[in-house]
């Protein structure tokens, strides 16, 4: 027998003892408050996050953020009359021209400021990313503590979906941060008290 394959003998017979795996593994965060968390994770980068009291606010809120932005678009049938460019078309290559959109969420994640979103809210994929701004609603007490916490609700989720935490960003063109370098140059998070 040569020095290798008894090299690999002993090997194989040092085996440690077989480890069992937890029947659940669980994260647990303890924010004490999660918005508060959500918002300062959000505020790292780059994102303003506005409480609203209801639909009403947040239409009085998007006309006086963007009173002079063109091409607005939503999916929220509470802002139509704030919307001047309709989502109802066939190729997403026109959705090029807008310049902010309003969207639905379904939730958000305090430990890194994650944005749930899918095809559940949303008409066409490239939306958020072909976007010059964009804004998302989530009701205000849709914030979990943590990634873990994030996928116990979509653990029956079909379909498409992402995770979106502040605007574009890149840091590889000579290690300058570039904000909106290849997708929205702005977040807002608009956390709407009722549902």
């Amino acid at each position: 027998m040569s020095a290798r394959e008894k090299i690999l003998q002993q090997i194989k017979l040092n085996k440690p003892a077989e480890t069992q795996l937890p029947a659940r593994i669980s994260f647990e965060s303890h924010y004490e408050n999660t918005e508060i968390k959500f918002t300062e994770t959000l505020a790292a980068v780059y994102t303003e996050v506005i409480v609203v009291a209801s639909y009403d606010e947040l239409r009085k809120k998007a006309f006086e953020m963007y009173a002079d932005v063109v091409n607005r678009a939503t999916t929220i049938p509470a802002l139509a009359d704030w919307s001047d460019f309709s989502l109802n078309i066939s190729d997403p290559h026109d959705l090029e021209m807008i310049e902010v959109a309003i969207l639905e969420a379904e939730f958000g994640v305090a430990e890194n400021g994650a944005i749930w979103i899918s095809d559940n809210h949303l008409p066409h994929r490239a939306l958020p990313f072909i976007t010059q701004n964009l804004a998302f609603v989530i009701p205000r007490n849709k914030i979990v503590n943590n990634m873990h916490d994030a996928y116990k609700i979509l653990a029956d989720t079909t379909g498409w979906g992402c995770f979106i935490s502040g605007p574009s960003k890149t840091a590889d063109i000579e290690q300058s941060l570039v904000i909106g370098a290849h997708g929205a140059r702005s977040l807002v998070v608009f956390l709407l008290e009722e549902e």
